[in-house]
C-alpha cells in the first residue's frame, strides 16, 4: 500500500465566487499543505454568482485545520468546511463500458440489478452501465465488471450535502 493511500481522507466542501482562476488557487493551497487530492467536483451554486466544491483529499489531520483557515483567508471563498465527520450524504457516478457477449449480458443485467444499476446504452457486443451511491458500491461494481473486458470506466469524484434542513 503506498504511503499515499495511508493517510486519511477528508471530505471538504467550498462556496466559492464563480470567477476564472478560482480552481487554481484552492488547488496550491492544497498542494502546499501536502494534500493530493483524490476527487473533485465543481457546480453551479443556487446563486449563479458562486460555485460549490466538493473535495475528498488525503493528507495529516493535524494540517487539515490549517488548511481549512487559509482557504477561508482566499478572496475567492465564501465558506470552506470539513464534513469528514458530519453526518452527510456522500455519492459517485460511474459509467462503466464492457464488451459482452450475448452469453454474458444475462450474467452483466443480473449485476445491474443486484446493484440498482443502470443500463445507459446496449449493442450487439457493448452495455454501459451507469451505477451510483458511496464509494465501497462503485467499486464493488468495478471488481465485478473487470472478469469482463472493461473498454472505458469514468468515475465523477463524490458530492456531499448536509443531511437535514441545514445547507452544506
Amino acid at each position: 500500500m503506498e504511503l499515499r493511500e495511508k493517510l486519511p481522507a477528508h471530505a471538504i466542501s467550498l462556496t466559492v465566487a464563480n470567477r476564472p482562476g478560482v480552481l487554481v488557487r484552492v488547488a496550491l493551497v492544497f498542494s502546499r499543505r501536502g494534500f493530493n487530492i483524490d476527487s473533485l467536483v465543481v457546480s453551479p451554486a443556487i446563486d449563479g454568482d458562486f460555485s460549490r466544491m466538493n473535495i475528498v483529499a488525503r493528507g495529516e489531520p493535524r494540517e487539515l485545520g490549517q488548511m481549512i483557515a487559509q482557504l477561508e483567508k482566499l478572496v475567492d471563498v465564501v465558506a470552506a468546511k470539513d464534513h469528514t465527520d458530519d453526518d452527510v450524504v456522500m455519492r459517485e457516478l460511474a459509467l462503466i463500458k464492457v464488451l459482452c457477449s450475448p452469453e454474458e449480458r444475462s450474467e452483466i443485467l443480473q449485476l445491474v440489478q443486484h446493484f440498482r444499476a443502470t443500463t445507459v446504452d446496449m449493442t450487439e457486443s457493448s452495455m454501459t452501465i451507469q451505477v451510483t451511491g458511496e464509494s465501497e458500491k462503485i467499486d464493488a461494481m468495478t471488481r465485478l465488471c473487470s472478469k469482463f473486458h472493461m473498454v472505458e470506466f469514468i468515475r465523477t469524484g463524490k458530492v456531499i450535502v448536509a443531511r437535514g434542513p441545514e445547507a452544506t
